[in-house]
C-alpha cells in the first residue's frame, strides 16, 4: 500500500506539470539537499518523467552532506544512469565541467529541533550554500535557479496580514532561537534580489507554507509527523501549550507542482508563496483530527507544555495568501487535509516506525 501511494502520488505530479516539463529533456538540474524530503520528490518526479515522457532524458545532480538524514532518496530507492548522488557540502563551491541548465537550491534544516541544535550549521548551509549556488548559476549560464526560502520569514504576523501576501515585510526577531533559520532565509531572498539586479540572474524564490506528506520521517519533530509517530505507537497525541496557534498544511504533491511551476515558468526575480490557503485550522483541533479520522478514536490527546528543545517564539498563526501564484501560473491546491492524513499513514505506517 505505500508503495502504491507513493506511485499514485508521483504520477499525479508528472501528469500535472508534463507539458512544462518538456524544457527539461535533454537538459541538466542540479539540486541541493538532494536526499531531503522535498529533494528526494524533486528527483523522483524527474526518474519518471524520464522514464513515461522524455524522448532525451533529464540529468539530475544531487548534492547532499546528509546532516540529518542517511537515505539518498526518502520515498524510493532510485536506480538510475541519469541521477548521480554526490556527498558535498553546499558551503564550499561545487565544480564540475558539464552544462548546468536550471539549479534548485533547496539545502537546508527546516525542522526547528535541528536548527536550534545546529544554528551555526543552518545559517552557512543557507547562505553560503545559496551564494555558491547563484555563482555557479551565472558561470554556467543557467536557464533558472530556484531558492527554497520559507513562509518562517514572515514571523508572527500581524492579524491584518493573514492571510499573508508576498508583500507583506514580516514581524521576525533576530535575535530569538528560531533566527538562525529566519534570517538566514531572509538574506538568502536579499542575496537573490541582489544577484538580479547585479548580474540579471534568472532567479526565482518559493515561500513553502508547511508541507506534508509520505516521506517526512517521525523524528523530524514537525507537527504531522510527530502526531503519526506516536499514534502508531499507541501514545497520547501531544499538543504544546493550549493548541491555539493555528497552520494550513499542504499535501507534498500540490506543493511539488507548485515549486516545478515557479522554477520552469515562473517570472525572474519575483517570490511566491506555495501552500494550502484553505482548512486553517488550531492544533488541538489538528490533533482531534488525527486521532478521530486516522486512529479511530483510539488514541488520546494531552497538552504540554513547550520542550526545552523547541525554540521560542512560535508564530500563532500561519496561513498563506496565494492569489500571485493562482493568477499567474495557475496553481491550484488539489489535496484537502483529511485526504492528505490518510494517505500520509498509510506509508507512514509501513515506512517509518
Amino acid at each position: 500500500m505505500a508503495d502504491k501511494i507513493v506511485e499514485e502520488d508521483l504520477s499525479n505530479i508528472a501528469e500535472a506539470i508534463k507539458a512544462e516539463a518538456k524544457v527539461l529533456e535533454g537538459k541538466t538540474l542540479l539540486i541541493t539537499g538532494g536526499s531531503g524530503f522535498i529533494g528526494s520528490y524533486f528527483i523522483a518526479t524527474i526518474d519518471l518523467l524520464n522514464s513515461k515522457y522524455f524522448k532525451k532524458p533529464c540529468k539530475v545532480i544531487s548534492l547532499d552532506n546528509h546532516i540529518v538524514g542517511k537515505s539518498n532518496n526518502l520515498i524510493k530507492e532510485i536506480n538510475s544512469s541519469h541521477v548521480n548522488y554526490i556527498g558535498h557540502d553546499v558551503t564550499k563551491p561545487f565544480e564540475t565541467k558539464e552544462p548546468i541548465d536550471y539549479i534548485v537550491s533547496a539545502a537546508g534544516v527546516a525542522s526547528p529541533v535541528y536548527y536550534k541544535k545546529y544554528p551555526i550549521q543552518t545559517i552557512e548551509g543557507t547562505i553560503f550554500g545559496l551564494k555558491n549556488m547563484l555563482e555557479l548559476c551565472r558561470q554556467k549560464k543557467s536557464k533558472s535557479i530556484l531558492f527554497f526560502s520559507s513562509s518562517e520569514i514572515y514571523g508572527d504576523p500581524d492579524p491584518n496580514f493573514i492571510p499573508t501576501p508576498e508583500t507583506y515585510k514580516g514581524n521576525v526577531s533576530s535575535i530569538g532561537d528560531r533566527s538562525c533559520y529566519d534570517e538566514s532565509k531572509r538574506i538568502g531572498e536579499t542575496l537573490c534580489m541582489a544577484h538580479y539586479r547585479v548580474y540579471k540572474t534568472p532567479v526565482r524564490v518559493v515561500r513553502p507554507f508547511n508541507v506534508y506528506g509520505p516521506g517526512m520521517k517521525g523524528v523530524d519533530y514537525r507537527v504531522i509527523p510527530t502526531f503519526l509517530a506516536q499514534g502508531c505507537r499507541g501514545e497520547p497525541l501531544t499538543v504544546h501549550d493550549k493548541g491555539n496557534q493555528t497552520r494550513t498544511f499542504c499535501y507534498v504533491t500540490d506543493a511539488i507542482i507548485g515549486f516545478f511551476e515557479v522554477l520552469l515558468s515562473g517570472k525572474d526575480g519575483e517570490v511566491y508563496n506555495v501552500g494550502n490557503s484553505d482548512d486553517e485550522i488550531n492544533m488541538r483541533s489538528l490533533a482531534d483530527m488525527v486521532a478521530s479520522e486516522v486512529f479511530d478514536n483510539k488514541v488520546k490527546v494531552n497538552l504540554i507544555k513547550y520542550p526545552d528543545a523547541y525554540p521560542q517564539d512560535e508564530p500563532r498563526r500561519r496561513c498563506p495568501d496565494i492569489t500571485k501564484i493562482r493568477t499567474q501560473l495557475g496553481y491550484s491546491p488539489r489535496v484537502d487535509l483529511k485526504t492528505g492524513l490518510k494517505r500520509s499513514y498509510l506509508w507512514f505506517k509501513e515506512n517509518a516506525m
